[in-house]
């Protein structure tokens, strides 16, 4: 969808992610290192546990199908450089402090000379202005000042965050969607823009409803941990919970009559109204002896057999798949979801999730494997830009390239 168009990305792990995206859409997009590589390159897990740069990944995951070069851009010569390149590219994404850029003199006022329709996205922790603007964060702090981890955890204990770094990943997919939009409103205008993204603003996007609740009825959306909905069964967890109303009268009915059939009816489940039940009213003390008696019946099955009979029932139950599972989903594979991309140089394929859409008419760019530190050198520099080999020599021997 992007293949008339070129990217370069100076971007660090805060930015990745947006490379990713117009990857995917089939953009050109160069990844440019420094020439001792990336600082991703240094994110674990690795292949083997072998911390290696060209073993990461992290580096894997999120820079498939980009070219890669090398460039140091502080050096005046990669600036003039970083113009050439910039003459005939549409997006240029980075994630440095803000102001890095123009103090080195290749902010967008100085991009905007030698291209006029260059679109500029900056990620940063909490944009480009305001007083907050050159405080450094990671995930944890965004996590923490965005409100979102407020909302995660247990209700009785102190917040905390998920698993794995995503606040970055949330402002990358912003940026992607803003310069997306730059790059329409361009084929209008003939105008780049500078398009910036916050990480703070990013994830207080996806805190969903909980500034809604703040605004319309003054309430502030607590914690509630796994609650009543998490469950454990035979071989796992799954995700279920008890409504009341018309909607659960008919799902708590075919549950009931679920566990009769299975020879596991509970008898104080046979005596509830579901009809009757309001949530709104019901006393703590009941609603615990009906979850009890549907977690006894969940820890006579797998999550495979509580979600076959649950989808033949009009059930309302999800099981929660561990990371094998999800590799062996018959849903995913059936939609050829997972590719296996070569790693000559490891001897090896290693299997990644494809792409996120699917087009009737355009296939989402897979690309090959991430590029090796300076990888695509010559390619770039040489037949790009036309520097000779006397020319790629210097560079190297100044360790610009």
């Amino acid at each position: 969808m992007l293949s008339p168009y070129r990217v370069l990305d100076i971007s660090d792990e805060k930015g990745t992610v947006c490379g990713k995206i117009l990857t995917e859409l089939g953009a050109d997009v160069i990844k440019i290192e420094e020439p001792s590589g990336s600082k991703e390159r240094s994110i674990g897990p690795f292949v083997n546990d072998d911390s290696d740069p060209e073993r990461s990944l992290f580096w894997f995951a999120f820079n498939r199908g980009k070219k890669g070069i090398t460039l140091h851009l502080e050096d005046d010569e990669a600036k003039e450089i970083f113009k050439r390149l910039a003459r005939d590219t549409d997006i240029v994404i980075e994630s440095f402090q803000p102001g890095y850029l123009d103090s080195i003199g290749l902010g967008y006022s100085a991009l905007r000379q030698v291209n006029p329709g260059i679109v500029l996205v900056s990620i940063s922790p909490f944009g480009q202005t305001g007083p907050y603007r050159d405080y450094k964060a990671s995930d944890i702090v965004i996590m923490a000042m965005s409100g979102y981890m407020h909302l995660c955890g247990d209700s009785d204990r102190p917040p905390v965050r998920v698993s794995y770094p995503l606040a970055y990943g949330f402002a990358a997919t912003e940026a992607a969607t803003g310069c997306l939009i730059a790059l329409y409103d361009r084929e209008m205008t003939g105008e780049g823009q500078h398009v910036e993204v916050s990480a703070q603003e990013a994830v207080t996007e996806f805190t969903l409803m909980a500034p809604w609740h703040w605004d319309a009825m003054k309430t502030v959306t607590q914690r509630t941990g796994r609650g009543g909905d998490l469950r454990q069964c035979k071989d796992g967890w799954v995700m279920f919970r008890i409504y009341g109303g018309q909607m659960g009268a008919r799902m708590n009915t075919a549950l009931s009559e679920w566990m009769e059939s299975e020879g596991l009816a509970d008898e104080f489940l046979e005596g509830v109204d579901w009809e009757m039940l309001d949530m709104a009213t019901v006393s703590r003390e009941y609603l615990s002896e009906i979850n009890e008696a549907v977690n006894r019946f969940f820890m006579q099955l797998t999550k495979a057999e509580l979600r076959e009979g649950a989808a033949k029932r009009g059930i309302n139950l999800d099981p929660v798949w561990t990371v094998p599972e999800i590799l062996d989903s018959v849903q995913l594979n059936d939609r050829n979801f997972y590719v296996d991309v070569d790693h000559p140089e490891l001897g090896m394929s290693i299997t990644y999730p494809g792409g996120f859409f699917i087009s009737s008419d355009i296939p989402c760019c897979i690309g090959e494997r991430a590029p090796l530190i300076g990888e695509h050198n010559d390619e770039i520099y040489r037949d790009r830009l036309g520097l000779s080999d006397s020319e790629l020599k210097h560079l190297r021997e100044r360790k610009i390239i």
